[in-house]
Order: structure tokens, then C-alpha cells, then sequence
């Protein structure tokens, strides 16, 4: 959308930066806890042990043909879209550098850093999207099937985490309690956290046009 492009919509570009960094470290926090991901990080991690490259760069690299699939399904980029393409992963992977690898019996600080990451995740999220400029590329492919075949929201999401889901734990990835924490607390965050950042409602109003959006006719393409 050009107003994402526009000098005033740029000046939320902080608050962007710093929602997507905070994002980033609180994977590597679910991860090092080991006590499972959320869905597309099980698919990262997933890939990053088949190759032996860190999932943060799994996740970069993953990103580029996911945002090339958003061209059959009409979507766009926003700047938001391309910096998230790659500070998530580069930000996960700082964070898995700096943090220590726990030992399997220290299940209180395993369990500290899992509700940490869950939280920060959440909270980041909140802030990066209060920027309004741009879905990442995994929210821009959801959008891009409700757009394109008249998918609900909750049928393209549901039906894209649990393929990658499946897939990931297939690769290895962790699957875990942390798995169930993030599907039933994120959105919980994520809401209570737009709360704060966005008092001007600029994501629900965009929420609320899409889901008023008219379904396709089956067959219309």
C-alpha cells in the first residue's frame, strides 16, 4: 500500500526495528529453552539441523521464496515486509549466540526462559505491528490466500502453521509444550500489546476491512 512508502509512515520505523529485534530474541529464548517453538520456528529449526546452518538464517533464506509466492496471490510488500525478511533471522541468531545452552534438569530456568520468550515475542509483536508498515512475509502469504481464494483468516493460518508444523518436527524441530503456550498466549500478547502501541487502531481498522473483504465466487480468479 503507497502510504506505507510515505515520509510520515516512515517515521514509525523505530518502533518497527525494535519490535522485530525484540521478536528475534524471544525465538531464541523458546529455543534455548527447548521446550518447544512456534510453528514456523519448528520448521526453521527443522531445516537449520538437516543443513547445520543456525535458524535464524534458515529463516531469511525461507523468507525469500514465501515473499516470491505473494506475487500469484496479489499481495505487496511494504518496507516493513523487507526489513523483516531479515532482522527476525539475524536478530535470532545474535540471540542464540549470546545465550547459554541450559542443562536438561534446570527446568525452572528453562521454564523462565520459554514464558520470557512467549512474552517478549508477544509484546514485540504488538510493537512492530503498531508500525503499520507492512506483514511479514508469512502474514502476507496468509492474507495473499484470503485475498486470492476467499480463505477465512483462521482457515489460512490454521492450515499453513499445522503444514509447517508438521513438516518441521518431520526435520527435527522441537515440538513441545511451548508449541501449545504459543498457540493459546501469543494471540492473548499480541492483543494487549496493540492496546499500548497502537491507540490510533490503525491495525484494526486494516483488520476489520479484511475480514468485511466479499469472498471470490468459487472459480473466480
Amino acid at each position: 500500500m503507497r502510504e506505507r512508502w510515505t515520509i510520515g509512515a516512515l517515521r514509525r520505523l523505530p518502533g518497527l526495528l525494535v519490535g522485530l529485534v525484540g521478536f528475534g530474541f524471544g525465538i531464541a529464548l523458546m529455543a534455548r529453552s527447548d521446550l518447544g517453538l512456534g510453528p514456523w520456528e519448528v520448521l526453521n529449526q527443522g531445516v537449520g539441523i538437516q543443513l547445520g546452518i543456525p535458524m535464524g538464517t534458515v529463516s531469511i533464506l525461507l523468507g525469500v521464496p514465501i515473499l516470491l509466492c505473494w506475487l500469484p496471490l496479489r499481495e505487496w510488500p511494504g518496507p516493513g515486509t523487507l526489513i523483516n525478511l531479515v532482522l527476525i533471522g539475524l536478530a535470532t541468531n545474535v540471540g542464540l549466540a549470546v545465550l547459554p545452552v541450559m542443562a536438561p534438569d534446570a527446568v525452572v530456568l528453562r521454564g523462565t526462559e520459554l514464558l520470557s520468550g512467549v512474552l517478549l515475542i508477544g509484546v514485540c509483536s504488538g510493537l512492530y505491528l503498531a508500525a503499520d508498515l507492512g506483514p511479514g512475509p508469512r502474514d502476507g502469504l496468509m492474507t495473499g490466500l484470503h485475498h486470492r481464494f476467499g480463505w477465512s483468516i483462521a482457515r489460512a493460518r490454521t492450515g499453513l502453521e499445522v503444514s509447517v508444523l508438521a513438516g518441521g518436527w518431520l526435520l527435527g524441530g522441537t515440538v513441545g509444550i511451548g508449541t501449545v503456550l504459543f498457540a493459546f498466549g501469543i494471540g492473548v500478547v499480541v492483543q494487549a500489546s496493540l492496546r499500548i502501541f497502537d491507540r490510533e487502531g490503525r491495525v484494526m481498522r486494516r483488520r476489520v476491512a479484511l475480514d468485511a473483504e466479499p469472498i471470490p465466487a468459487e472459480g473466480a480468479a
